[in-house]
């Protein structure tokens, strides 16, 4: 069967790092406040020059390194984000050009912080159906960009990134052990967009908009949701939440991060958490982490690694790979 395999990893931060009490500086809030109620203590933020393209680039050449491949070799560029560098053209193709692999496939996907999981299932099904060889997924972000500062509610809790995964369309033997997406499942449910959404857009106030959400609701859903869609996966490939390895979860919040795992009985130490580090930073959260756990070796060859993640729309997913 052709599976689509994960053969390198990589992820790009701001040169800027901004701690809870360097923000306390500006925003009515303080270090045991943000840590107390989201785990957060450290974020990275965009600069002069640094933008959503720039860092997705960044993350793809380390990946592309990692998977020991030259970019020519891609055909397929899946990148997902919530804040492109242009209304268009999409920011992948910015990232194309800047590579120099020009002529294969290039757009973007829209699903704010599960836009990650959307770009993986996208790219897997364009490589197990023949249409491309080699993709690079990415996730990236300049959040900060579009935050209100002056809403401790919601600036306090997200910060910019860019992860990256090579994927190479293999055949492998069927079998327990076999490499590569096993299965992804994908959600939405728009009658939710009320509860975490930005207030404008091209079509209708022609501005960027700010963020707003409504935490407490966000919290509720995201905590039944996760743990409804990882149930799913594992449904769909007879393994256990015992047979994970790691799970990778979209880096929103502490507090979500563990109602999660005790809903599906995980050991907290099988979750990988960086939100500490890098707060949220939406469709690049979950390669950004994934990336952290292979470099500093819990991520192995042959674990079983489930990703998974919730945003606004709402929008879920996750996905189960054989390393």
């Amino acid at each position: 069967m052709i599976r689509s395999v994960v053969t390198g990893s990589g992820s790009a931060l701001p040169k800027r790092a901004v701690s809870n009490a360097e923000l306390a500086e500006t925003v009515d809030t303080s270090d045991e406040w943000i840590v107390e109620r989201t785990g957060i203590r450290n974020r990275y933020i965009a600069g002069e020059g640094e933008t959503t393209s720039t860092l997705a680039t960044d993350a793809a050449r380390v990946a592309l390194d990692a998977a020991g491949i030259d970019a020519s070799e891609i055909d397929l560029i899946v990148l997902a984000t919530a804040t492109p560098d242009q209304t268009f053209p999409a920011t992948a193709t910015r990232v194309q050009d800047a590579l120099g692999c020009q002529g294969g496939i290039a757009f973007d996907v829209g699903a704010v912080c599960s836009g990650f999981l959307y770009a993986l299932g996208t790219a897997d099904a364009m490589l197990r159906t023949g249409m491309a060889k080699k993709a690079l997924v990415i996730g990236a972000e300049t959040f900060s960009r579009i935050l209100d500062w002056e809403d401790r509610a919601t600036c306090v809790l997200f910060g910019d990134g860019a992860g990256a995964l090579v994927l190479e369309a293999r055949e492998v033997a069927d079998g327990p052990q076999a490499q590569g997406i096993l299965s992804t499942k994908l959600h939405a449910d728009g009658a939710h967009n009320e509860l975490l959404y930005v207030d404008g857009g091209p079509s209708t106030t022609g501005t960027v908009g700010k963020v707003r959400m409504r935490g407490r609701e966000v919290f509720r859903h995201a905590v039944v949701n996760l743990a409804d869609v990882l149930r799913e996966v594992l449904g769909d490939t007879g393994y256990t939440a015992a047979d994970i390895d790691w799970v990778v979860p979209h880096q929103a919040n502490a507090r979500i991060l563990d109602a999660t795992a005790r809903k599906l009985s995980l050991p907290p130490e099988k979750v990988v958490v960086t939100v500490d580090r890098h707060a949220n930073t939406s469709a690049a959260s979950v390669p950004l982490a994934f990336d952290v756990a292979v470099r500093d070796g819990r991520i192995k060859p042959g674990d079983l690694v489930m990703l998974e993640a919730m945003g606004g729309g709402f929008t879920w997913g996750a996905s189960l790979i054989r390393m």
